[in-house]
């Protein structure tokens, strides 16, 4: 099978940061093996295989124990890859699955017994059209007595009109890449204020990586960090981070995923700090149970 996308950095660094006992990549994903999990036909690109074998020796190698999978729009709705590495972990992976309005109870259900702890809704240009709201709050409303949350990946300047319908939803709410903000704006930036906004309600969460999609001054991504450290210092029980190996749609500067893990130094430089994001936070949203 053709692909699109760059191939994920052959020979990540050895962080010089040594990650708290049972620390969390939460948010990454598995792509593939297409040969066994086929790609969805509306995808709107082709990743290379990304299997769950490669993440487990790279996260052994990052000094990560646990894994949180987001299902990725390039497998749709079919969660069979994401469900195969839950059940091959032995406890240390939950899943963030992505399905429409019309999943039974029973499929719910199922989900759950897999490991899935969430539903993920794009509103991102490049990924296709944005989920249906209408759905949206359908399933909410029926994943909210499971204990879920629901992930939201957004473009920056869908915020002031998505931010309003965000708010009326009744269950704890993720959101992906910081609110993907541009960090050449600074934090004078409209989108800036309206992500700060919503994290003042107790229901939002937000990932503190994606340093690399933020960045507009590339490697080392130094003009993302103080966006990451302020939303740490603001919320630091509502922060969690990943490495989103391996990288979908990056189309140059591959990131060396060790590196990232060595930005953390500089994102949560207070050991508690760091704890709380790597192990704390992702313990009450995924293993609460």
């Amino acid at each position: 099978m053709r692909h699109d996308n760059l191939p994920f950095h052959p020979d990540p660094s050895v962080p010089a940061l040594a990650l708290p006992e049972g620390a969390c990549d939460a948010h990454c994903h598995v792509f593939g093996p297409a040969a066994q999990f086929p790609f969805a036909p509306e995808r709107t690109y082709t990743p290379v295989d990304a299997p769950w074998e490669v993440l487990q020796a790279l996260h052994a190698r990052l000094g990560l124990q646990r894994t949180v999978l987001v299902q990725a729009s390039c497998h749709g709705r079919d969660n069979a890859a994401m469900l195969d590495a839950i059940a091959r972990s032995g406890g240390t992976c939950r899943g963030v699955a992505m399905t429409g309005p019309e999943i039974g109870d029973a499929e719910l259900d199922r989900l759950h017994a897999g490991g899935v702890r969430g539903l993920r809704f794009n509103f991102v240009t490049h990924l296709g059209a944005d989920a249906d709201f209408d759905a949206v709050a359908g399933l909410c409303a029926r994943i909210a007595p499971l204990g879920w949350h629901a992930v939201v990946h957004f473009d920056a300047d869908r915020l002031e009109t998505l931010a309003p319908v965000l708010k009326t939803l009744d269950l704890p709410l993720v959101i992906d890449h910081m609110g993907r903000v541009d960090a050449s704006k600074g934090f004078d930036q409209p989108a800036w204020g309206m992500l700060l906004d919503l994290m003042e309600d107790p229901r939002f969460w937000v990932k503190v990586c994606g340093a690399e999609r933020i960045t507009r001054a590339g490697p080392p991504y130094a003009d993302a960090v103080p966006f990451a450290r302020e939303l740490v210092a603001r919320f630091p029980d509502r922060v969690l981070w990943g490495t989103d190996w391996p990288h979908p749609n990056i189309r140059k500067d591959m990131p060396d995923d060790g590196l990232l893990v060595d930005l953390l130094a500089e994102i949560a430089p207070d050991p508690a700090a760091l704890r709380r994001l790597l192990v704390e936070n992702p313990t009450r949203l995924y293993w609460a149970d």
